[in-house]
């Protein structure tokens, strides 16, 4: 297993389904929660960079409308709605303990091209400064994830977390960790707590869409621990159902799928 206390520079990535109800509106306990507890880790010294989805989502709840567009353009509408919302309300929970966030909109070729210094110099200069910068999918400008449905965002946290050269990847989901096999469909299925190498029978296991309003599966996570581990960063899959597990995870109890870094 990871020993979680001793990484300091870390990189969360909050699903939909963490952050927002079925209605694609905001989970108001949960987020409260899990901004409570981040503050506080962020208190004792963590360095953190958050990779947020939910633009998509919350621009569906902001909009009234009755599922998640199909149409590139409509779901460009509901993410441009929703990124505004969303910050709004990171800005708003944070400030109450003191936290200053930062907005932080990247597409892959950003993170692919010259520019990539100039992003790792922002973020390393807001981590020294002690904000928490907030990240996400460009969606109004790139269609990557939006046409594709590949989750680009557990990528993208993957991607970023090898960019900032952070200790740690926490991927929260609506899942406990990585399953032997379908828990929906195998009541023997249970949690895989460690994986030393991603092999063909890791990848087989992964399987399957995610919400209904998000894009991301357990195959894109899977994908994501590729890009971490390959780049030596440690990832933790978990479920952020319960954002008090965040501090189970720190004081070195066994929760989600620990993939260790190569």
């Amino acid at each position: 297993m990871i020993d979680v206390s001793s990484k300091k520079r870390i990189v969360l990535k909050l699903g939909t389904s963490t952050l927002t109800h079925k209605t694609g509106k905001l989970n108001i306990r949960r987020m409260t929660n899990l901004v409570r507890i981040l503050s506080d880790l962020h208190n004792a010294g963590k360095e953190l960079l958050l990779v947020s989805s939910g633009a998509v989502g919350m621009g569906v709840g902001k909009l009234n409308l009755p599922e998640r567009p199909k149409d590139t353009p409509s779901k460009q509408a509901a993410a441009a709605v929703g990124q505004c919302e969303l910050m709004h309300i990171y800005d708003d929970m944070f400030s109450k303990y003191n936290v200053t966030v930062a907005q932080i909109l990247l597409t892959r070729a950003t993170l692919t091209n010259e520019r990539l210094p100039h992003v790792q110099n922002t973020i390393g200069r807001l981590l020294e400064m002690g904000v928490i910068p907030i990240v996400n999918e460009n969606d109004t400008v790139a269609i990557d994830e939006l046409e594709l449905e590949i989750g680009e965002n557990d990528s993208l946290s993957a991607t970023v977390a090898a960019a900032v050269g952070a200790d740690l990847l926490i991927i929260l989901s609506d899942i406990n960790g990585l399953y032997s096999a379908d828990p929906r469909t195998d009541a023997n299925a249970q949690v895989i707590r460690e994986v030393r190498k991603i092999d063909a029978r890791i990848e087989q296991m992964a399987g399957g869409a995610g919400s209904a309003l998000g894009s991301g599966g357990m195959a894109t996570k899977i994908n994501a621990a590729k890009i971490a581990t390959e780049a030596g960063v440690d990832m933790v899959i978990m479920n952020g159902r319960d954002p008090e597990q965040l501090y189970a995870l720190f004081d070195g109890e066994p929760i989600g799928t620990h993939f260790l870094a190569e």
